[in-house]
């Protein structure tokens, strides 16, 4: 049977965080073994086609731009965290974004200081969300402090947060919210990554 390759959009902009979508990057398609392990597949996504270059100082070019993203063909967008996020003008155009595709129905993820850019927006006005701190997030002026949540990353519905120092569980949540990988897998991940308990390495490599 024929399957249909889903693609996972992240968001690429300068000081982008490269450290809080590592293990998201890594392990979306391979979790704990050899080739895919599903039909997703990640491109990343420019306000432009040009170069943006990471906190840790790596250069990146965005496979596609925000202009050309087809919101019916993306299975998610992922805002990592950034420097940037609330200089309003360089957020705009990916909160634009998120705020079509959470009206189509798809799921967008946010860490760090893109949970603020999505706050200061009203998109967590109604969602249970998490974020680096609720005062962080208070001061963006938001309407939705009642729905804070204080863990590493929380998923409701189409929205997905995490803090910018979990990144491991920031991957967990977007595994999840996708159906990337089996729920025993993810939590197997989560003993070795999060918790370092060599029984989830067995786990994983005996799956």
């Amino acid at each position: 049977m024929e399957t249909t390759t889903r693609i996972v959009h992240l968001a690429v902009l300068d000081t982008l965080a490269d450290w809080e979508v590592g293990y998201l990057v890594a392990h979306l398609r391979h979790l704990g073994g050899p080739g895919p392990a599903n039909d997703l597949e990640l491109r990343t996504v420019g306000v432009s086609a040009d170069p943006v270059r990471t906190m840790g100082g790596v250069t990146m070019l965005p496979d596609t731009t925000l202009a050309d993203l087809d919101v019916s063909t993306s299975a998610m967008l992922v805002l990592p965290g950034a420097h940037t996020w609330e200089d309003e003008q360089v957020a705009a155009p990916f909160v634009e974004a998120a705020r079509a595709h959470l009206a189509a129905g798809r799921p967008v993820a946010a860490v760090c200081g893109a949970t603020f850019a999505l706050a200061a927006a009203g998109l967590l006005d109604d969602v249970r969300h998490t974020s680096n701190d609720p005062g962080y997030l208070a001061s963006s002026g938001y309407a939705g402090a009642q729905h804070y949540v204080d863990a590493p990353a929380v998923v409701d519905g189409d929205v997905v947060t995490a803090t910018g120092i979990a990144p491991v569980h920031f991957a967990m949540a977007v595994f999840e919210r996708l159906g990337a990988h089996p729920e025993g897998r993810i939590a197997s991940y989560g003993r070795l990554y999060a918790d370092r308990e060599p029984a989830g390495f067995f786990e994983l490599m005996s799956a």
